[in-house]
């Protein structure tokens, strides 16, 4: 109860923060109000976001004892860096709907959420090299490997033979790589150089699992913010799909037909979807995820018996356990 407690705390601080980040800049002389700003704060403030990056941070931080008032910028970074991806992303994707609300690209344009996005990004990271010069470096290495990825996610549309190094190269690109700086901000705060690296191991095979939870949510239609066969409509090969293409010929004639047309039609949606359960794709990739979360579980080595470590043990095993139930209730 101490430490949840206390987590608690630190989320709260970290939210006021993230509020303070985000307050109207100066637009230039004879203007009202920061659309971009205001844009920022449509996306990130109360919008039912996990905060699953700053709680990161802090676990990682209590596994080599910093105290939680030095984590807070690191914290807030990692949430504003994420949050820039997903005005990015939802540009690229042309997504209407995030959380349940309009995307801001749905509410202002493509423009505003592009540059709203360049903007948070940019002063995160200006922050970042005022505080510590080491942790903006490495934060600036995550934001070129995560925009390489993006495009890969890009390029990889309607591929269905796919291989899956590569879109394990996406996963870990998009979600690994913060989720490990999360992991290596913190030991780099904490001089700790031999956490570093284990930290960092952590984070991305705990990231590349949460990718394949992801991609079991959109199958089985159990992520509340999304609709069900996301993936499907636009086309981005999945682990499920993929594992599902290279069981069964037939389903691959029947995907192939229906990628060429503009739109997917709901009862084809529906039979694509129940065919790819059908080919047990999605116990499959359940195995998969359950790989990553070991190889994560290996990485943290020592550090597992730490107050912290402890905590993002459970944390992987809850995930784990999560998405598994979620098979079993729906997949016969």
């Amino acid at each position: 109860m101490e430490l949840a407690r206390e987590l608690s705390d630190f989320l709260a601080v970290v939210e006021q923060r993230i509020g303070a980040a985000l307050v109207d800049g100066d637009a230039g002389p004879g203007v009202k109000g920061d659309t971009l700003m205001e844009a920022a704060r449509h996306l990130v403030m109360g919008g039912g976001g996990k905060r699953a990056r700053p709680m990161l941070v802090r676990l990682f931080g209590d596994a080599v004892g910093v105290p939680a008032d030095k984590l807070v910028e690191i914290a807030v970074s990692a949430e504003l860096i994420h949050s820039a991806s997903l005005l990015h992303d939802d540009v690229v994707d042309a997504g209407m709907f995030r959380r349940g609300r309009p995307t801001v690209n749905a509410r202002w344009g493509n423009i505003v959420a592009v540059m709203s996005g360049d903007l948070i990004l940019s002063s995160t990271l200006l922050r970042l090299v005022q505080m510590d010069a080491r942790v903006a470096e490495t934060a600036l290495s995550v934001v070129s490997e995560m925009t390489r990825a993006a495009i890969a996610e890009v390029e990889a549309r309607g591929i269905m033979d796919l291989p899956m190094a590569r879109l394990r190269y996406i996963a870990e690109g998009k979600t690994g790589s913060l989720f490990g700086w999360c992991g290596r901000a913190a030991a780099l705060i904490a001089n700790q150089p031999q956490a570093v690296d284990r930290f960092d191991g952590f984070g991305r095979h705990l990231g590349v699992a949460f990718q394949i939870a992801d991609d079991i949510r959109d199958i089985l239609g159990t992520d509340v913010g999304k609709p069900q066969y996301a993936d499907l409509h636009s086309r981005t090969p999945s682990m499920p799909i993929l594992l599902a293409l290279a069981k069964d010929e037939g389903l691959r004639r029947k995907l192939r037909d229906a990628w060429a047309f503009s739109s997917i039609s709901p009862e084809r949606t529906q039979e694509l979807g129940a065919g790819i359960i059908a080919t047990g794709a999605v116990e499959m990739s359940l195995e998969r995820l359950n790989a990553e979360i070991n190889a994560a579980v290996d990485f943290l080595g020592p550090f597992s018996n730490t107050v912290g470590g402890q905590e993002l043990l459970g944390w992987a095993r809850k995930l784990s356990d999560g998405i598994t139930a979620q098979v079993r209730s729906k997949v016969a």
